[in-house]
């Protein structure tokens, strides 16, 4: 009886300690057509915006341990978008992005750092662009994460980010500008950048 008791216990203590075991990270994909990588810039009195059509990436996420948190992306800067195609030529040549020389703009994160809640925390990482690498923190808002299924049809678990940071383009050797009659210049110096992500998880093997 003390032996079968011993037992009972055991099985009790592993039950429990199953239930209570943290989750691994998980990881996913991004989705990218429903996904925006998109940026703003002073231009004159207003601000200009636009974004790029191709990027692809891979998110670690961790719910319980953010720290073990990850991202990495990478964005075609040849696929940049403001719905004016003489200025997107312009983007695409040597006086801004060089695409020939430099094809892609990328995103590496170094740590995540916990904010207030869940909801809300930090990505620092390498951010590289036009061949210059700078370090870049993104604040980011956690949207929620479950699976998804519509009509019975089961479209796997989704997660959803939106990120913003913004960069001073001349740190990376993107400087051309226009000066103005009156002294100030055509474009800003300061980019806003804007990344509303919707995350595919991956499927184990």
């Amino acid at each position: 009886m003390k032996l079968a008791a011993r037992f009972a216990v055991v099985a009790a203590v592993l039950a429990v300690t199953a239930s209570v075991a943290p989750a691994a990270p998980r990881n996913f994909g991004i989705d990218q057509s429903h996904s925006e990588v998109g940026f703003e810039i002073r231009h004159f009195f207003t601000k200009v915006n636009g974004h790029f059509d191709s990027f692809d990436g891979s998110i670690v996420y961790d719910d319980q341990k953010l720290a073990a948190s990850s991202v990495s992306v990478t964005i075609a800067d040849s696929s940049i978008n403001t719905k004016n195609t003489r200025r997107d030529n312009h983007l695409r040549s040597a006086d801004f992005f060089e695409v020939d020389k430099y094809p892609a703009i990328t995103f590496k994160s170094t740590k995540v750092i916990p904010g207030k809640d869940k909801e809300h925390f930090q990505v620092v990482g390498d951010f590289t662009m036009h061949g210059v690498t700078k370090p870049v923190t993104l604040d980011v808002e956690f949207m929620g994460m479950g699976t998804i299924a519509m009509g019975g049809n089961v479209m796997g678990t989704r997660a959803g980010f939106s990120a913003t940071t913004t960069i001073n383009r001349k740190d990376f050797n993107i400087t051309w500008n226009k000066a103005l009659d009156n002294g100030s210049m055509m474009l800003g110096d300061d980019v806003s950048i804007t990344l509303n992500i919707e995350a595919v998880e991956k499927q184990t093997p």
